[in-house]
């Protein structure tokens, strides 16, 4: 199959092993480049360990990519059964076993995620985040029927390019072996101001904002469930350590700070679920799963470059990438967003092409007629097979002008 009969077919509606294809060819990539580009320490890692991280890193990625689209299966239930939507305010998913099953899948998607870091190195299990957006997008043109637009794909690519360039620029993550430690990081003035601005500006969202505006942009309802997915990132953090100390001999649940990251985890995510069911509900799978990717990837570096007191050590070129990286995301959200609703795709790209044309030559005849000419010319002077081509070749100056007059004609 050549190229073009693959973009082709591509453009035909078979989305889904277009995203096939892009998934498998992101893994071999990653899986070929990442150990290339390792420090010594993480080189020294077994490859039995490097293998089961990555592992479950692919299946991870699977698993959430997939919930996407349970969870969206089951919101569309709700709205046949007549109840109250969830992009209305409902909770009627919670009595949708379907729903339910996504919502697993997801946890025990995160959860993998969780456990892939424990084995394989940040630089090999973050990158691989990006799939799981495409495995969304597959299954949403597959199961649901929702289809991008040629706009819309650009816009789900660069977001993933984006949010790429702005993990591979963001710093190293600190290291924090103790709850004494996170206990000291947690009261410094950075992370407290994070904290609050997080709280305050979901609070203008959530209760002024998207009663408003939320069921037209998609950005609020993941503006709000990717902030505080933010915080449920660090309270895991926490929660990790507590467990690890615990296991070490060291037994953390007589902290009360344990049980404080449990309970802010707990309610960050039931947040974060609700807001991510509404946005569900309204807008389209193969939308909502790039944008929420890119904002909830962008916010949780951001808070732990500031809980760990990362930005110091980033030097100047890192600065520029995550300049061009945000300008990237940028430019693909206002793809995925301002042009959704066109039904743009490469055959009808041409068909636009060729109406142009064709009110041209109703609203302007010469003109029309003047650029025909031109590109009929262009296209003799390129040689595309015709005696005329040939000699205008070897002719020239107003001996061109006569040949390119006779080959109009």
């Amino acid at each position: 199959m050549t190229f073009a009969s693959f973009i082709k077919n591509a453009a035909a509606g078979k989305d889904f092993y277009l995203g096939l294809f892009l998934a498998v060819w992101t893994s071999v990539f990653i899986v070929k480049k990442i150990p290339d580009s390792l420090t010594p320490g993480e080189v020294g890692r077994s490859y039995k360990d490097f293998f089961v991280g990555l592992f479950l890193a692919l299946s991870s990625n699977a698993f959430i990519g997939s919930s996407f689209i349970i969870k969206k299966k089951g919101l569309l239930r709700v709205q046949v059964s007549s109840s109250t939507r969830a992009g209305e305010g409902g909770y009627a998913y919670l009595r949708e076993k379907l729903w339910w099953a996504g919502f697993l899948m997801m946890a025990f998607g995160e959860g993998a995620n969780f456990a892939a870091y424990m084995f394989a190195p940040a630089t090999l299990v973050t990158p691989l985040g990006a799939l799981s957006v495409l495995v969304a997008a597959a299954l949403a043109s597959r199961i649901l029927k929702e289809h991008l637009n040629i706009l819309g794909k650009v816009g789900c690519l660069l977001c993933m390019a984006g949010s790429l360039i702005i993990i591979i620029h963001s710093p190293k993550e600190g290291e924090v072996a103790t709850m004494e430690d996170l206990a000291q990081k947690l009261l410094e003035p950075g992370f407290i101001a994070y904290t609050c601005a997080v709280l305050c500006i979901s609070a203008v969202l959530m209760f002024y904002v998207a009663p408003r505006y939320g069921q037209r942009n998609v950005l609020i309802y993941v503006t709000i469930c990717s902030l505080f997915g933010s915080l449920s990132v660090m309270g895991c953090k926490g929660i990790g350590i507590a467990l690890k100390q615990t296991i070490e001999g060291r037994n953390q649940f007589t902290n009360w700070l344990t049980y404080a990251f449990i309970v802010a985890v707990g309610a960050c995510i039931a947040v974060q679920m609700n807001y991510l069911n509404r946005a569900l509900d309204v807008f389209n799978t193969s939308i909502v799963s790039p944008i929420y990717y890119v904002f909830f990837t962008t916010f949780t570096i951001i808070a732990s470059a500031i809980l760990f007191n990362e930005w110091q050590h980033l030097g100047g070129f890192d600065i520029v990438g995550n300049f061009f990286g945000f300008v990237t995301i940028i430019g693909a959200i206002f793809l995925l967003h301002a042009f959704k609703d066109m039904k743009m795709s490469l055959k009808n790209i041409s068909a636009m092409v060729r109406s142009e044309h064709e009110l041209l030559l109703i609203a302007d005849p010469p003109l029309a007629r003047s650029s025909s000419t031109s590109e009929e010319a262009r296209a003799t002077v390129g040689g595309v097979g015709s005696e005329d081509g040939a000699l205008l070749q070897a002719g020239s100056g107003s001996d061109d002008i006569s040949i390119i007059s006779s080959a109009s004609r």
